[in-house]
């Protein structure tokens, strides 16, 4: 079934607000939730909302906080989530990147002790639709085996890139594995195999079941020992300027919580979108593989996505509908 834009946001909102959160706060949040879903990622909109709000009952997520600044370095700031929603941070976040580029030409802020910010996609979009170049990572729990390791002991950190563009933001939203968490526990909802190997199973064969994935925690790093020491850097480098805690000392906690996060943007008048089109076409003057097949830039298939869903109506799982609606 499909529900429009405007009614899962209004749904996510009554919650909230029932939630104690206060107006502007549900309303931000809200619009988040139904926005990742809208843009075609139902695993961090609709369908984790249920873990968002036992995040909130279980007081993990402080609905009262506000992020507070901590200290300045030059263009560099350092906030305290102060374990407020990961979703309202990090948009404050950003939009303080935002304000501190637009004036002189880069602002980056880096925040600890946050929670999970949902889709990161959301921040790169927030940055390009502001006219800026927007950089931003977080780490997360254990989730993902070292390079030639057998246990979960890096987190899967997310990496977003976005760039302003005329005809649809170019915006890069990657997992350290080939496939988020998110994307496996969606594909186990809707029986799916994935298309690829995705990671390991307990016996520590390569699989495409997300169940077993799930179960053993070994997902596939993307380009094996490359995305693992990706994944190893981006940790070092939030817990080096945040103060925070690293993936460490953020699985020791019952659930995953006290994140860090990191927000960069660059702004300039002109981004050069001559030169822009001259990539896009470039590489999109490819054959494809398949006959009759696209080739696509980061960001378009999910600018494509939100336009038909907006048109049509966003497509939710029944039961998260209705367990919604129950709340």
């Amino acid at each position: 079934m499909r529900v429009p834009f405007a009614d899962l946001k209004k749904e996510f909102k009554r919650v909230l607000l029932n939630l104690l959160f206060a107006e502007s706060k549900a309303e931000l949040c809200a619009h988040i939730l139904a926005a990742n879903s809208r843009d075609g990622v139902y695993s961090h909109g609709l369908n984790r909302f249920s873990a968002f709000v036992n995040s909130v009952k279980g007081k993990e997520v402080d609905v009262y906080a506000e992020p507070g600044f901590v200290e300045s370095h030059g263009m560099i700031d350092i906030w305290d989530g102060n374990s407020g929603a990961g979703m309202y941070n990090a948009s404050k976040a950003m939009d303080r990147a935002i304000e501190m580029a637009k004036t002189n030409g880069i602002g980056c802020l880096a925040m600890r002790n946050t929670n999970h910010w949902m889709r990161g996609g959301t921040y790169g979009w927030q940055a390009a639709d502001a006219g800026c170049i927007g950089i931003c990572f977080t780490n997360t729990m254990a989730n993902m085996p070292p390079w030639g390791g057998k246990e979960p002991r890096l987190g899967n950190n997310p990496l977003i890139i976005a760039v302003p563009h005329t005809d649809g933001n170019i915006v890069l939203d990657m997992a350290m594995t080939q496939y988020s968490y998110g994307k496996l526990q969606q594909s186990r909802m809707n029986n799916e195999e994935m298309e690829v190997y995705a990671g390991y199973d307990g016996d520590g064969s390569l699989t495409h079941n997300p169940s077993a994935i799930i179960k053993s925690r070994r997902a596939l790093p993307i380009g094996y020992w490359k995305g693992s020491g990706l994944a190893f850097i981006l940790d070092v480098l939030l817990t080096a300027i945040t103060g925070g805690k690293s993936t460490a000392a953020i699985n020791s906690t019952v659930n995953e919580s006290g994140v860090s996060q990191f927000f960069l943007c660059l702004y300039k008048s002109d981004y050069n979108q001559m030169l822009i089109d001259e990539i896009i076409r470039y590489t999109k003057s490819s054959a494809t593989v398949e006959p009759g097949g696209h080739i696509r830039y980061p960001g378009e298939n999910t600018l494509a996505t939100r336009r038909f869903n907006e048109e049509h109506g966003i497509p939710v799982d029944e039961m998260k509908w209705e367990e919604l609606l129950k709340m």
